[in-house]
């Protein structure tokens, strides 16, 4: 007997249609502010959002791979597939919230400027408070600037400051932020 597929439509088709919406509707105004609030709403939303670490997706492939399931290249190029994914999601998200504020993001992963500086901040600490998205402190911490860095330091409590000083300590060790750290810690 043959099975009836189910009439309601997929969540990827869901949000590939809002992403179309969204960004068809920045070239017309007032539809890409709806658009993109309604995203950033389904972005903080814990029932909508499921965040699983790198290393958390790397051990449920390895054990895949060590029960024979899925090779190690497949999974390899699994995992690179799953973050080239959520990477991209991530700055289609922030895309969307730059253009609600007039498109002050330059092209460059760097120069965000005044108010979607704000916006971001206001969006890192929504995410902390809900405990979604990553568990670092601060949401595209790699590519801000040192400037930008100690502006979002103020949002953090201790714990929060010491994790991004020992991440900063492995990383760019940028001595600018590594001083307003300890001058918060203090």
């Amino acid at each position: 007997m043959p099975t009836s597929k189910p009439s309601g439509r997929s969540a990827r088709s869901k949000a590939a249609t809002a992403r179309k919406a969204s960004s068809s509707g920045r070239r017309g105004g007032s539809g890409s502010e709806e658009a993109g609030r309604e995203q950033l709403q389904r972005f903080l939303d814990p029932r909508e959002v499921v965040v699983v670490t790198r290393e958390r997706l790397q051990e449920v492939l390895d054990e895949a791979v060590a029960r024979g399931r899925i090779t190690r290249d497949d999974a390899t190029a699994l995992l690179t597939d799953l973050l080239a994914r959520g990477r991209k999601q991530t700055d289609d998200l922030r895309d969307d919230i730059e253009a609600l504020l007039g498109g002050a993001r330059a092209t460059t992963r760097r120069g965000v400027a005044g108010s979607a500086e704000r916006v971001l901040r206001e969006v890192d600490r929504a995410r902390r408070v809900a405990g979604v998205g990553p568990s670092f402190p601060i949401l595209g911490y790699d590519d801000l600037t040192a400037a930008q860095v100690n502006e979002r330091l103020d949002d953090l409590d201790a714990p929060e400051l010491r994790k991004v000083r020992d991440y900063e300590k492995r990383n760019a060790n940028r001595k600018s932020v590594l001083a307003a750290i300890e001058r918060k810690l203090k």
